[in-house]
């Protein structure tokens, strides 16, 4: 078998997944619970952000929060203040890549 498969968890749950960490990405699989958020952080590389159900409430930088839902893809430059929440009624999904991979 060439391919090297993985497995998202299934879940309305609060859940950070490492998916996959390599020298190329990191990939990560998350799931938010009506009201959770993630902390407020500086991103630590290039992020790209699909909403993959739900609702998200994302503020970057110095700017006003902005809301995108299910389908959307955000692409987000490395070293930028991120606050990010669940604004639905019910679970917000997300499939977070960061290239290239960060070194930290």
């Amino acid at each position: 078998m060439i391919e090297k498969t993985y497995r998202l968890t299934q879940t309305d749950e609060k859940l950070i997944e490492k998916v996959l960490l390599d020298e190329n990405l990191h990939y990560l699989h998350m799931v938010l619970g009506k009201g959770d958020a993630l902390p407020v952080h500086d991103t630590n590389g290039n992020v790209y952000m699909t909403v993959v159900r739900g609702r998200l409430s994302i503020a970057l930088g110095d700017e006003e929060p902005r809301e995108y839902e299910a389908g959307t893809l955000l692409k987000i430059p490395g070293r930028t203040r991120m606050a990010a929440r669940n604004a639905g009624e019910s679970a917000l999904e997300l499939i977070v890549v960061k290239a290239p991979a960060p070194n930290n």
